[in-house]
């Protein structure tokens, strides 16, 4: 598919345009499955005019980051992925990070988007400049201007690592799951690993064979589920190549598997205790040990964090050279680490399994809106959007994968998808109404959050008892969606322009504000 590289644009318009900055429709920033997504949308949709601005050498977004030994996904490889690309291809059940990063190079190349691609392009600001009704948006190598700005950062961008005194003293080594040196040999080394969440399940088992010593920081445990993981076929893939809806097929039965466990985890939590008995049940198979079955069973009903799965988590902490300490880490003195309960641990490494930025996304910082205010002010009482796309005061910035649109248990892919429609309606429906850009009301918004807030009042992410990362320090859940994927599906289908102010360009000179109507 042939694809045509995004130029200036050089009518005159002293409103609109900087001779020395090029200028398109759409900036899209990020280039996972979020970014590479709007770029296929876009063209789809006949929007040529639009770059994708990526910080990295590659495409790839969390998966291109994220390399850690044992890296992979874990919803069906079938259903995590495009329903436009389906791939007949997947090698396991659950592919791996290599298998998914280069799907996501194919989709690339097969939707013609790399001149649209600005690799090597780190957004530091992001500016809504009023008079011109167009975003400014500079990059370590140099500015662009856009009507419209595409944030697909993804909420897994940007690691966390916690301030830990005598950290920067350590003399060994140290690194974020998501900045693995894979330069540094760990074998027979004493290994910290801090963190036991999606990152760490399945780091723990990879590397503790060959580690001297391991120890796990455990603050919380969770539950875990067998992994039920296999090798595709040769035959099945024959079988999807040849007739594709059977790959179509495969991807809505595992859909529809994924719907029905939903209102157990946003209306009836107790429906969870049969899925919490298997992973008792589990933890009794894999562990023998009462003292670390013990450590390792959660006072929290399941659900209440992400559930993990694994087969081997359990039988690396029950190796001879593994040690689970139930504390945080608290301080480092030297190479020896101190416990919040007072626990010392001698190491070589430290590795975090520590999570993400999620719920004070850094791109907040650097996007300023229609008063000057930055979005991370916008949101310092926790993030808020309009159907998790659009926010009041921020004229034509759309999000993929924004505030309350994530997922306990199913795919990504399922919410970026309805997303993108809802990006596609928006553009297109301005360009029908002859508007220039548009925000939400600020009714509109309120409205939305308080329905969705109540929602979430029953999850068992609320009434499960326990403190996750879906959570701001408040408590408040600025993360997930509170329903099905179907229901955000109808909810995003359809931009409505009563929950919409237009700006329309005025006619005159140059210098005069647009203006903003009401729908």
């Amino acid at each position: 598919m042939a694809a045509r590289t995004p130029k200036p644009r050089t009518t005159p318009d002293p409103q609109r345009h900087d001779s020395a900055v090029p200028h398109v429709r759409v900036a899209v920033i990020g280039s996972g499955f979020g970014g590479i997504g709007a770029g296929v949308r876009l063209r789809r949709a006949g929007i040529t005019d639009f770059v994708i601005l990526e910080r990295a050498d590659s495409v790839g977004g969390t998966w291109r980051d994220n390399s850690y030994p044992g890296c992979a996904c874990d919803v069906p490889s079938h259903l995590y992925s495009f329903s436009f690309a389906l791939n007949p291809d997947w090698p396991r059940s659950f592919s791996g990070q290599e298998e998914i990063r280069a799907y996501l190079e194919r989709v690339t190349d097969t939707y013609g988007l790399r001149p649209h691609l600005r690799l090597r392009h780190e957004v530091t600001e992001a500016r809504w400049e009023p008079e011109q009704t167009r975003w400014r948006v500079t990059t370590s190598q140099g500015q662009w201007t856009a009507d419209a700005v595409v944030s697909a950062t993804g909420p897994l961008s940007a690691p966390q690592i916690p301030e830990i005194p005598g950290l920067p003293e350590f003399p060994g080594k140290v690194f974020h799951s998501s900045q693995w040196d894979h330069e540094f040999d760990l074998t027979g080394k004493r290994v910290a690993v801090v963190g036991t969440g999606a990152s760490a399940i399945q780091i723990v088992p990879s590397i503790q064979p060959k580690v001297g010593r391991l120890t796990v920081f455990q603050r919380t445990p969770a539950w875990v589920l067998p992994k039920i993981d296999r090798e595709i076929s040769a035959l099945e893939k024959r079988i999807h190549r040849a007739v594709p809806a059977t790959a179509a097929l495969r991807r809505a039965v595992l859909f529809a598997v994924r719907e029905l466990q939903v209102d157990a985890f946003v209306r009836r939590p107790g429906a969870l205790r049969l899925v919490q008995r298997l992973a008792e049940r589990h933890l009794a198979q894999q562990i023998g040990d009462p003292a670390l079955r013990a450590k390792l069973t959660p006072d929290y009903r399941i659900g209440c964090k992400r559930i993990l799965l694994s087969h081997t988590y359990y039988p690396a902490l029950a190796a001879p050279n593994t040690e689970v300490v139930t504390s945080g880490l608290r301080e480092v003195r030297g190479s020896t680490l101190v416990a919040a309960d007072g626990t010392e641990t001698e190491a070589d490494v430290i590795i975090f399994g520590t999570g993400f930025h999620v719920t004070d996304m850094p791109i907040g910082s650097k996007v300023f809106g229609a008063e000057g205010q930055s979005l991370a002010e916008e949101w310092k009482e926790g993030m808020e959007a309009l159907r998790g796309s659009t926010v009041r005061g921020f004229p034509n910035l759309f999000f993929v994968i924004g505030p309350n649109t994530g997922l306990g248990n199913s795919s990504m892919i399922l919410m970026i998808e309805s997303q993108l429609n809802y990006l596609i309606d928006a553009l297109t429906t301005l360009q029908s109404v002859g508007a220039t850009a548009l925000q939400p009301t600020r009714r509109a918004q309120r409205h939305w959050n308080q329905r969705l807030q109540h929602k979430m009042a029953r999850t068992v992410w609320t009434t499960g008892g326990c403190r996750s990362w879906y959570l701001t320090e408040d408590g408040k859940n600025t993360t997930l969606w509170p329903g099905s994927t179907g229901s955000f599906r109808r909810a995003t289908r359809r931009l409505d322009l009563t929950e919409y102010d237009l700006i329309k360009r005025q006619p005159t000179p140059a210098a005069a504000p647009a203006q903003e109507v009401s729908a």
